[in-house]
């Protein structure tokens, strides 16, 4: 690779998405590139030639290490969308313009659904122009909802944290309900796909009976069957924890979080903002019940979570990043790298990569067979799935008390 490279990190951070960007400054090292260049800030920082030199903070493996257990986005992210080719061939010229400025050949994008994209979009116009730059996305999400990858590097570290947090809750709320159960609605990010609330599945084992209801937004939310299967977990049980994705919705389209007056904020995608699912729906059946009634976000706690990452998850995120580096070096432009699982029961994964085309702008739900008859529980397919993912634990360094993270300046 003769010239330089630039990556970005956009939309949602996870626990691991700084481990893919220990993949592709390793990779970049290893290659012999002069300047590894960061977006501060994704692409919109891009634009206004908000850049880095990651070596700068990055100087030996003790860095690389602490990176990748720094939670966050290490150089920002942004929610921005680029605008469509099409009259706007001034943006597009704007951002190739920087490119050969600043002698970059290669650009990597780590991010979801919208990160790809910009990656499309950024290749089709390279491809219709005659440039020569290549541009190669790293799969990040905890929403776990790109097509064709197995899984998206995050999801594992997020859902570990939902798990563990959920026994945790279940031991805590089991605590009382010596005359009457405590109910607690326990809200779980996922606007479209319910990837992340199947995960409190995971949490039933010997040592804990799981969630009461599991509602996904794959399953229309009916709130009269809800309340009577509440009203039923309450007269037979001195604990009731449910667990509710924040994007569920009632049969005519509407989030259940709007009930509440939420979800007004819309960001550059089309995107609602939702919150406050677990507090409408603890309010009602405080209301029809009269029981008490605890709502619990977990919001960005369960994105943030590095110091419970699965290490499982770590890795296979610093691979993704150290194979896009190697695939654009190969002369790949315009694909995602994708984790691919061998079938059978062991957990054996390879890493491929794919057309940019049939990713971006794509989401992939919960399969629904993975799902109960009711919908209101996750089947063994889904453990199955998920259960390898999870395993293993990277230590954080720990300085008074407290993990270190690696910051930039």
């Amino acid at each position: 690779m003769k010239g330089n490279i630039i990556v970005g990190q956009s939309g949602g951070p996870t626990a691991v998405i700084n481990s893919s960007l220990a993949g592709v400054f390793s990779a970049a090292k290893e290659l012999g590139v002069n300047k590894i260049y960061g977006m501060v800030h994704g692409i919109q920082g891009f634009l206004n030639e908000s850049f880095c030199d990651i070596s700068e903070y990055v100087k030996d493996k003790g860095d690389v290490e602490l990176l990748k257990r720094t939670p966050s986005a290490f150089l920002g992210s942004c929610r921005y969308k680029l605008p469509k080719i099409e009259g706007n061939e001034a943006t597009y010229d704007k951002m190739f313009e920087i490119m050969e400025k600043y002698d970059i050949e290669c650009l990597f994008y780590i991010g979801g659904n919208d990160s790809m994209d910009t990656i499309k979009m950024l290749s089709d116009y390279a491809a219709a122009k005659g440039k020569s730059q290549r541009f190669v996305g790293v799969p990040k999400t905890i929403d776990n909802d790109l097509p064709i990858t197995d899984h998206c590097p995050g999801y594992a570290s997020a859902a570990k944290y939902i798990a563990t947090s959920l026994k945790e809750i279940i031991r805590d709320n089991e605590s009382f309900g010596v005359e009457k159960p405590t109910v607690t609605v326990v809200e779980i990010m996922g606007r479209h796909a319910g990837w992340l609330t199947a995960a409190a599945a995971l949490a039933k084992g010997e040592d804990c009976h799981g969630a009461d209801m599991i509602c996904l937004p794959e399953v229309d939310f009916d709130m009269e069957k809800f309340m009577e299967r509440v009203k039923y977990l309450a007269a037979t049980k001195h604990s009731v924890v449910l667990a509710v994705s924040e994007g569920v919705k009632l049969a005519d389209g509407r989030f259940v979080c709007e009930l509440g007056g939420g979800a007004d904020f819309v960001d550059a995608f089309g995107h609602k903002q939702l919150s406050g699912c677990a507090v409408v729906l603890a309010n009602k059946i405080a209301a029809e019940t009269g029981l008490k009634t605890r709502a619990i976000e977990f919001s960005t706690l369960q994105r943030a979570a590095t110091h419970i990452a699965s290490l499982t998850d770590i890795n296979e995120a610093f691979e993704c990043g150290y194979r896009a580096v190697m695939a654009a070096e190969a002369g790949k432009t315009g694909m995602m790298i994708t984790i691919d699982r061998a079938e059978g029961d062991a957990y054996q994964i390879s890493y491929g990569i794919y057309d940019i085309h049939q990713i971006a702008n794509v989401e992939r739900p919960v399969p629904a067979e993975w799902i109960t008859e009711d919908g209101t529980q996750i089947g063994q397919g889904y453990l199955d799935y998920a259960r390898p993912m999870i395993l293993g634990e990277l230590q954080p360094m720990m300085v008074d008390g407290l993990p270190r993270h690696l910051v930039r300046k």
